[in-house]
């Protein structure tokens, strides 16, 4: 009996060690998340005007899906959706309903720091949430927890309302200009910059946001050293959204007269009020209407200026997990909520369909992971949590809607898994892109608009109206009806489309 007794126990011992050392071998994982930030924002793809030292480093040491994309969102603050897309794996009009449950406490055991924590995984996060769920409901470890951005007085609900507020007590307009809206109206306008500490913003709390994430992230490394248990990290800048606040040595790096203009800048897109980009969008109120080539190079510059900012705390938190000795078995995956237009067809934001306001970067460096390869294979944001799964061993779950990109990095496969990209804004827009080219719907115009992505990356030449086309947007409607079906989108817009 004595030796049946010790046999046991050698067995369960042995499989207790076994079971920590599977979980001890599964791979580290870290998302890095930027905001607002666009595809076209990385010097190593393309870019030259700005500095990106170590997200060149991610370009370089690892794999970019150079077509990435955002799936839409139900209102103005676009990355709320994305957000919620990425925590939840459901695709945008699903999430839209499935989030009204995070509210009455449920379903949080169905999110991506669930998840991974039980497939024994030490979770962290910091930095913007601006998700339903309470974020230490998903995560075990949270601090230094984000709004979608500094200030009321910055926030996507309050700006009209707040300026109104203003206009209501006979504030001047350099008062509503020193808090960063319209502006700047010509070189003499000076009423707000980059540097200016009095509203708060990035620097609300003492010490400028990229610099505290950083700094959590790198309190977070040192706590992994502690544990047996491999780790995933969520780290989400608010940069380089606005208020777009950097130190004044950043903005140096970038003067003026070696700023361009895009090519396709305009001082006023035309469509502007009918799909939900006017005056009364958040966004679009940082500039003064018509746009100028003068306002554009200024935001761009502090645009670039915050992005160098936030680059370097990146450097940093690389510099972090390279000391640890773990990199040999950690991912590191960057990407962005959405991206933005900054100029382009005379807008700012990123409530278009255009691919500068729904196309962010996405790196992912690991292991096993090639060095400075790019695939052009178009996939989504949110896939990155897919990914994360199939790295921990987990099976992804019915409801998750979007893909691991590991095939596709490791050359395995070629294709995309998507047939098409969608993507939906409220009931303004919708948008199909397939085989190169893209179809816009603007549903209160009845207007359709056709490009072709691969000979006009910019967007600037709409081909719906030439005969050639005319099977082309045919194929491409159809195709978008499919896709609503698929996504249990609720804008019928099989009316509009009859019309083209």
């Amino acid at each position: 009996m004595k030796k049946i007794y010790c046999l046991l126990v050698i067995l369960v011992i042995f499989g207790c060690t076994e079971e920590q050392k599977e979980t001890s071998q599964k791979p580290n994982i870290v998302f890095v998340f930027a905001d607002d930030m666009t595809y076209t924002a990385i010097n190593a793809l393309g870019n030259t005007e700005v500095q990106t030292p170590n997200l060149d480093r991610l370009v370089n040491q690892g794999t970019t899906f150079t077509h990435t994309y955002n799936m839409g969102a139900w209102n103005g603050a676009v990355c709320a959706a994305s957000r919620a897309m990425i925590i939840s794996g459901r695709s945008v009009w699903d999430v839209d309903n499935f989030r009204q449950g995070w509210k009455e406490n449920k379903d949080f055991d169905k999110t991506w720091g669930k998840l991974m924590e039980g497939a024994g995984y030490d979770t962290y996060m910091t930095g913007k949430w601006h998700v339903d769920a309470p974020a230490d409901s998903v995560f075990q470890n949270v601090v230094h927890i984000r709004p979608g951005m500094p200030r009321d007085a910055w926030s996507h609900q309050g700006t009209i309302p707040y300026i109104n507020k203003m206009v209501e007590d006979e504030k001047s307009e350099e008062e509503i200009r020193a808090i960063g809206y319209n502006r700047p109206l010509n070189e003499n306008d000076t009423l707000w910059t980059a540097t200016n500490k009095d509203f708060g913003g990035f620097w609300q709390g003492g010490k400028h946001w990229n610099e505290v994430v950083k700094d959590d992230a790198l309190g977070f490394i040192e706590q992994t050293k502690k544990s047996e248990n491999p780790f995933f990290m969520y780290l989400a800048f608010n940069a380089p959204h606005d208020p777009r606040q950097a130190p004044q040595k950043y903005l140096d790096l970038y003067p003026l007269e070696n700023i361009s203009v895009p090519k396709s800048f305009i001082p006023m897109y035309p469509f502007k009020d009918s799909i939900g980009n006017g005056q009364g969008l958040r966004d679009e109120a940082l500039a003064p209407f018509p746009r100028t080539e003068y306002a554009i190079k200024v935001h761009t510059r502090e645009y670039y200026a915050l992005i160098t900012h936030l680059d370097e705390q990146i450097g940093g938190i690389l510099d972090g997990l390279e000391a640890t000795g773990k990199m040999e078995n950690t991912y590191i995956i960057f990407t962005s909520d959405h991206g933005l237009a900054m100029g382009r067809h005379g807008l700012l934001g990123k409530q278009t369909q255009f691919d500068h306001s729904i196309r962010p970067p996405f790196m992912i460096l690991g292991p096993d992971i090639p060095q400075n390869k790019k695939i052009d294979a178009d996939i989504y944001l949110q896939d990155a949590m897919a990914t994360s799964l199939e790295l921990a061993g987990i099976r992804k779950p019915d409801y998750v809607f979007f893909n691991s990109v590991m095939d596709l990095a490791k050359g395995n496969r070629k294709e995309t898994y998507y047939d098409a990209i969608y993507n939906g804004y409220i009931d303004y827009q919708r948008m199909i892109r397939k085989d190169g080219f893209k179809l816009i719907v603007y549903p209160k115009l009845d207007k359709t608009l056709l490009f072709d992505m691969e000979n006009d990356p910019e967007e600037m030449n709409d081909l719906a109206k030439l005969p050639e086309y005319q099977d082309k947007v045919t194929e491409l409607i159809e195709g978008l009806l499919e896709l609503q079906k698929q996504m249990n989108d609720p804008l019928d817009i099989s009316s509009v489309l009859a019309k083209n």
